[in-house]
């Protein structure tokens, strides 16, 4: 097994998250446990499990603490790699804007990732993530940092149709620079229901296609039709959705598209447990691979103290 230890980087953010915690307010605080795993169908998979000791939580969107986190990467059925990561993470709000993040290391580099969301009616939210490469190569310290905004445009009265936009920048370790754009039209069909119509679409240009060994044509274009429905019982929030549609990528014909997803949320309420699970399958190529069969699992529980 490869292993990437930076001992020295880890231990220096964690000591500065320690020095930042005021231990008088860890009566107020929280511990969370994250679990998030994937694989693939070119047998690329990852185990990511985070501990978080919050030494200030007031709910579940302010916040103050650190995070440790470990990531068992084994791409394209080789040799498994490891990151051991230290974050400080942070989240609040006010009047007018939502944000959150976690900044830290992994040894080699600065990772994690910020989000600043201003709602009203048109709601914005503009995001920057870093992160490693979960490819053979990615063991090398090959990261790519992603910049970007959405906006969710309510349509026409009663606000029963959305378009949602994204538009972002990934550099990537290299010369590589790929451009997204994607756009989701959403249509309420049945409230009491819960049902919802989508068009969900998506596309990416490279500027230096094949650089490493990552999933980089061209350009890639996809558009997948789902139906949705989330429903409420005693506050707890379920949703399910199925999709099916086409995509293709420079050099390669029209290929099927596919999306399955599901999830469970608990209420957000300030000093009681709070719980989180989602479950999606996709086509949609990701890291290095080709065959594109993607399926993800996320666990998130809260428990403040």
């Amino acid at each position: 097994m490869i292993r990437r230890q930076r001992h020295g980087r880890w231990a220096a953010t964690l000591a500065l998250a320690l020095s930042i915690a005021p231990p008088a307010a860890l009566a107020d605080g929280a511990a969370h446990l994250s679990v998030f795993a994937s694989d693939d169908a070119d047998d690329t998979s990852m185990l990511e499990t985070g501990l978080t000791l919050d030494y200030r939580f007031e709910d579940v969107e302010r916040y103050r603490g650190i995070k440790l986190e470990r990531l068992d990467i084994r791409p394209l059925g080789g040799e498994r790699w490891r990151d051991h990561r230290a974050y400080y993470r942070f989240a609040d709000y006010n009047d007018h804007w939502l944000w959150n993040g976690q900044v830290g290391t992994d040894g080699d580099t600065v990772v994690g990732n910020a989000n600043f969301v201003r709602g009203g009616r048109v709601r914005q939210e503009y995001f920057v993530e870093r992160d490693v490469l979960e490819t053979p190569r990615g063991v090398e310290g090959l990261h790519h940092t992603f910049l970007g905004a959405s906006f969710d445009l309510p349509l026409g009265e009663g606000e029963r149709q959305q378009l949602t936009t994204l538009v972002g920048v990934q550099d990537f370790t290299g010369s590589n620079v790929r451009a997204h754009l994607r756009a989701s039209y959403i249509a309420t069909v049945v409230p009491e229901w819960g049902l919802s119509a989508q068009l969900r679409t998506r596309a990416f240009h490279n500027s230096t296609p094949g650089e490493y060994d990552y999933y980089s044509p061209r350009w890639f274009a996809e558009a997948v039709p789902v139906l949705q429905v989330r429903r409420f019982h005693k506050r707890w929030m379920y949703s399910a959705a199925l999709g099916w549609g086409w995509q293709r990528n420079s050099g390669a014909d029209v290929r099927e598209a596919r999306l399955v997803e599901a999830a469970i949320t608990s209420p957000r309420t300030g000093r009681d447990w709070y719980f989180r699970a989602t479950a999606s399958y996709s086509n949609t190529p990701t890291g290095a691979g080709q065959s594109y069969g993607y399926r993800q699992l996320m666990l998130e529980l809260v428990r403040p103290f």
